[in-house]
């Protein structure tokens, strides 16, 4: 089953839940990132976080997030686009800790003091929306579950899983979004709050999908399906686009790559695609471009 993300609405209108399955890009990704196993499943939780966030955007708007803390993961950095795409990367893929619990210790990689900060492209040539909260707990649903109520004013609920198989590979990857919107009957939301409370874990559920997942938080609630919609790995790079950031550099900066280097190797730290640059070609970066002379 492809990986996709579907929405829904409570008939009443006050309740907003959206459910994704991210197995087969967090499997992709994570294998790019050569990721740990407990960095995988921080990378996991977070895909399937950057998911739900991307599906909340309008068409050609992008989501960045960025969970910076004091722990040895030292970032972790998630994008996704309105049409389904979702991308990430760690700061340090190798990163590991011990078990807390018997659980995964997400908290223990990002650290406990840090924050979250979210950038949303507009479009539209408009300045990029930035927010930032400090981490609460570094457990990633929690935190933009956290974010999405404090610095967006909504409501939120966010729950978010990803295990191995018994030969290490990601089985499942995925969660849910809940939403409280203007006109919520309190009698719904505290119906659906109790469903979220009484959900088995996450593994039983994703194994069938996030149609499973949506129909357990909804329980009794009635709902209307939205949308069905793929997600799916992209990454933005491309030569020109490194090119253009090379020239942001100072011309003393390209010349130290010219005379200790020989020239520029830039890898991409979402896909690991690499791209050379010859001395020659770094000359031509810094050399502005000639203005037209007046006639």
């Amino acid at each position: 089953m492809n990986d996709h993300i579907i929405r829904a609405l409570s008939s009443a209108g006050g309740i907003r839940i959206l459910a994704c399955s991210t197995q087969h890009l967090a499997s992709e990704i994570c294998l790019l990132q050569d990721a740990s196993p407990t960095v995988s499943i921080a990378l996991g939780r977070g895909l399937a976080g950057g998911a739900l966030m991307g599906a909340l955007l309008k068409p050609g708007q992008r989501i960045a997030m960025k969970f910076e803390g004091n722990g040895p993961l030292k970032k972790m950095i998630i994008e996704a686009d309105a049409d389904g795409a979702v991308r990430g990367c760690a700061g340090n893929p190798a990163a590991e800790a011990e078990p807390l619990e018997g659980r995964w210790n997400v908290p223990g990689i990002i650290g406990r003091s840090g924050f979250l900060t979210v950038s949303k492209d507009i479009g539209m040539g408009g300045e990029p929306y930035h927010g930032m909260v400090q981490l609460q707990s570094s457990e990633i649903g929690e935190d933009l579950a956290f974010y999405l109520t404090e610095s967006e004013q909504v409501p939120s609920a966010v729950g978010l899983g990803a295990g191995f198989d018994e030969a290490g590979h990601i089985f499942f990857c995925g969660g849910f979004l809940v939403q409280a919107l203007p006109g919520a009957a309190e009698s719904e939301l505290e119906a659906v709050m109790a469903n979220i409370a009484a959900l088995p874990p996450l593994a039983d559920l994703l194994k069938d999908g996030p149609e499973a997942l949506l129909r357990q938080v909804f329980g009794d609630t009635p709902f209307t399906l939205l949308e069905s919609r793929d997600l799916f790995f992209r990454c933005g790079c491309s030569r020109d686009k490194v090119s253009r950031a090379l020239m942001s550099f100072s011309a003393a900066e390209i010349l130290d790559m010219i005379e200790h280097d020989g020239g520029a190797v830039v890898t991409c730290e979402f896909c690991r695609q690499s791209y050379s640059f010859t001395a020659e070609e770094l000359r031509l970066i810094s050399v502005p471009a000639a203005e037209p002379k007046e006639s």
